[in-house]
């Protein structure tokens, strides 16, 4: 790890002599001095029109990693110092030169791509700037994705997962607290996640997070929503829901 963070900061430090791209600098040190550090990742950009799937929860570990942050924290931002410390600049920063590079007349995929291939930025982290980049410029809403608008809630239950799973996965144990909505799983994977269509024409993903024996917690993620209201109005009835779900388990456990 050492010899690699060595080797990308001699890369930095040449392109701030020369100007020359993240991709030139390191190909010119190659060059020179033979084959790169074994342990460097291959830059690669990952061009999705969307942040990273979501967790179903955050737990303490997720905070203590700054480095390795949660997707759940890219709708409230990573921090300007968690940003700087991985990619050596902050949000302001990274903003000046997208907009210096004309990134608003750009594609998602394409501010990625530039991110990851002319400064060396990993994929992950291009992604969750570009990501914050559109919503600062007006390009993108939070909680906007290509496919429309999301929503997620989540709430811990003190039962077991598979309890909690069937719960959801199960259509008699379903109507006791979902009620007047149409639920139909795609696919699933007991007791960890299910995927299902909802009300015809949108999307839930249901992850279930065990922290111990009888406490699980159950995240829902809402997509293919028409606009931001529709996604709030989504909000509110899957944390009212889940609440329901909460008060029947915890009252029948069995």
């Amino acid at each position: 790890m050492t010899r690699h963070k060595s080797f990308k900061q001699r890369v930095r430090t040449r392109m701030d002599k020369t100007g020359e791209s993240y991709t030139a600098a390191r190909s010119h040190l190659v060059g020179r001095d033979g084959e790169a550090p074994a342990s460097e990742p291959a830059a690669s950009a990952e061009t999705s029109h969307e942040a990273p799937p979501e967790p179903a929860a955050e737990s303490p570990a997720d905070h203590a990693a700054p480095t390795r942050p949660t997707t759940a924290a890219i709708s409230s931002r990573v921090s300007d110092e968690a940003l700087h410390r991985a990619s050596g600049r902050d949000y302001g920063q990274w903003f000046d030169l997208l907009d210096a590079w004309g990134a608003t007349g750009r594609t998602h995929t394409e501010m990625a791509a530039w991110l990851v291939q002319e400064h060396g930025m990993g994929g992950w982290w291009a992604q969750t700037v570009t990501v914050a980049y559109e919503q600062a410029r007006g390009l993108r809403v939070p909680g906007q994705k290509k496919d429309g608008f999301a929503c997620s809630a989540s709430k811990t239950i003190d039962v077991a997962a598979a309890r909690a799973f069937a719960a959801v996965a199960e259509e008699a144990g379903r109507e006791r607290w979902l009620e007047d909505h149409a639920l139909s799983v795609r696919t699933a994977n007991a007791p960890k996640r299910l995927r299902a269509d909802f009300d015809a024409d949108t999307r839930l993903a249901f992850e279930f997070t065990a922290r111990g024996e009888a406490k699980t917690v159950v995240a829902v993620e809402h997509s293919r929503l028409a606009d931001a209201d529709e996604a709030a109005r989504s909000k509110a009835l899957w944390r009212e829901r889940l609440g329901r779900l909460k008060a029947l388990l915890e009252q029948d456990p069995s």
